[in-house]
C-alpha cells in the first residue's frame, strides 16, 4: 500500500512552509495593507492569487474533478521538478522512467541529484510493468510514464499502467500533455481509485497556450498539499491566470483545433508514406508524427536551410534514423511536403 508519509521527505513533513499575505486571509476586503504593495492601480500591482482558486473551479469544471485535486505550475515543468524535490534525498533516492520519453524528467533528477533509471520500451514503444518494477528497490520515490509519449507518440498500455499502480510503492507519474489528440480517455476518470497516481496535463498543446507556461498536476488531496508547501508563493502570475479564464470561456474553440489537427494529422502521414524517403511512420495519438528516413541528419540541415524546422531524434534511444515532425497548419505541412519532394529531386 502507498503510505504517503513515507513518500514525502522528513524534513518537508516537518517544515512549515512559508505563508504568504493572501493565505492567510479569507472573505472579503476593499483595504489591502498587507503584502507591501505599490497602492497605485495598474491592473498588476496586486500579487495573484497564490493558490489560483478561480482558475482552479474553472479547470474543475471542464475536467470533472475536484479543484483541491489540482495543482497548477509554470508548464508541467514545475510540478515534475517538485514532485522529485519533495520525495527525494540528494544520493540517496531514485527514480524510473521508460526510454525514450520527455527528456525533462531526466534533467530534473540530475538537478536534484538524484539517481534516475531508464527501462527500454519495446519495438513497438510500449512497455511492460514487470520490467519497470524489477528496476525499482526501496530507495525508489517516483516511475515516470509519458502516454501518449514523447517522442514516439504512442499511447502505452492500460492494463500495464494499472499493474504499474497497484504494484508499486511510491508514485507513478503520467504524464498526458498530449492526452487531447488521442483517441483514449487517458487516466483522469480513475484518479479516485489510485492514490499514488499523479496526472500532467498542459495548456501548451491543445489549448494553444505555450507562451503563458501553465502545467496542471491532478493528485490526491493529500499530495496536492505537498506540492503547495514547496511551492514559490506566487508561482502562477496574474497575465497567466487571467488569459486561461479568457481561453477557458472558449471550450468549443479547444475543441475544433483538436479535431482539425487530428485530421491534418492523418493527411500529413499519407503525404508523407507517399515519398520514397520516407521509410517508416511511427503511429501517433499525439500532434506530431515520427517518421524514419534514411539520412536524418542532412535531410534536417536540408530543411533548417529551407527554414523549416523539425526536431532531429536520431540520436534518441531505439529513435536511429528518426525525425519528429509537429502537425502544423495545412499551408505550414504542404510545405515541408513541398520540400521534402524537392530533395528526391
Amino acid at each position: 500500500m502507498f503510505d504517503l508519509t513515507l513518500w514525502i521527505r522528513e524534513n518537508v513533513r516537518m517544515m512549515k512552509p512559508y505563508s504568504c499575505a493572501r493565505t492567510e486571509f479569507t472573505g472579503e476586503a476593499s483595504v489591502f495593507l498587507d503584502a507591501n504593495e505599490n497602492p497605485y492601480n495598474t491592473g498588476l500591482n496586486r500579487y495573484p492569487d497564490p493558490l489560483q482558486w478561480k482558475l482552479k473551479e474553472k479547470i474543475a469544471d471542464l475536467k470533472g474533478i475536484g479543484a483541491e485535486n489540482i495543482f497548477l505550475g509554470n508548464g508541467s515543468d514545475e510540478p515534475i521538478d517538485l514532485l522529485i524535490r519533495v520525495s527525494c534525498h540528494p544520493g540517496v533516492h531514485n527514480v524510473v522512467a521508460i526510454d525514450p520519453t520527455y527528456g525533462m524528467y531526466l534533467v530534473a533528477a540530475e538537478t536534484h541529484g538524484v539517481e534516475y533509471r531508464t527501462v527500454p520500451l519495446d519495438e513497438h514503444f510500449d512497455f511492460s510493468a514487470e520490467p519497470l518494477l524489477r528496476k525499482t528497490d526501496g530507495q525508489t520515490r517516483i516511475v515516470f510514464l509519458c502516454s501518449p509519449n514523447n517522442p514516439t507518440g504512442n499511447v502505452l498500455n492500460e492494463q500495464e499502467i494499472v499493474k504499474l499502480l497497484e504494484s508499486f510503492q511510491g508514485v507513478v507519474v503520467l504524464d498526458e500533455a498530449y492526452i487531447d489528440f488521442s483517441s483514449g480517455k487517458g487516466f483522469l476518470h480513475r484518479l479516485h481509485e489510485f492514490p499514488n497516481l499523479v496526472i500532467l496535463q498542459t495548456f501548451s498543446k491543445a489549448w494553444g497556450m505555450a507562451g503563458v507556461r501553465l502545467g496542471m498536476a491532478f493528485a490526491s488531496k493529500d499530495i496536492i498539499a505537498a506540492l503547495n508547501k514547496i511551492k514559490y508563493p506566487y508561482n502562477i502570475n496574474v497575465l497567466t491566470q487571467q488569459t486561461a479564464l479568457e481561453r477557458l470561456e472558449e471550450p468549443t474553440l479547444h475543441e475544433e483545433w483538436v479535431v482539425s489537427l487530428v485530421k491534418e494529422r492523418h493527411r500529413l502521414k499519407e503525404k508523407l508514406a507517399a515519398l520514397p524517403l520516407v521509410l517508416q511512420i511511427h503511429p501517433s495519438e499525439a500532434n506530431f508524427l515520427l517518421i524514419r528516413v534514411a539520412n536524418p541528419n542532412p535531410l534536417y540541415q536540408y530543411l533548417v536551410n529551407r527554414g523549416i524546422i523539425v526536431r532531429n531524434r536520431n540520436n534518441v534511444s531505439l529513435c536511429s534514423g528518426c525525425l519528429r515532425i509537429t502537425v502544423g497548419l495545412p499551408a505550414e505541412n504542404d510545405a515541408l511536403i513541398e520540400a521534402l519532394s524537392a530533395y528526391l529531386e
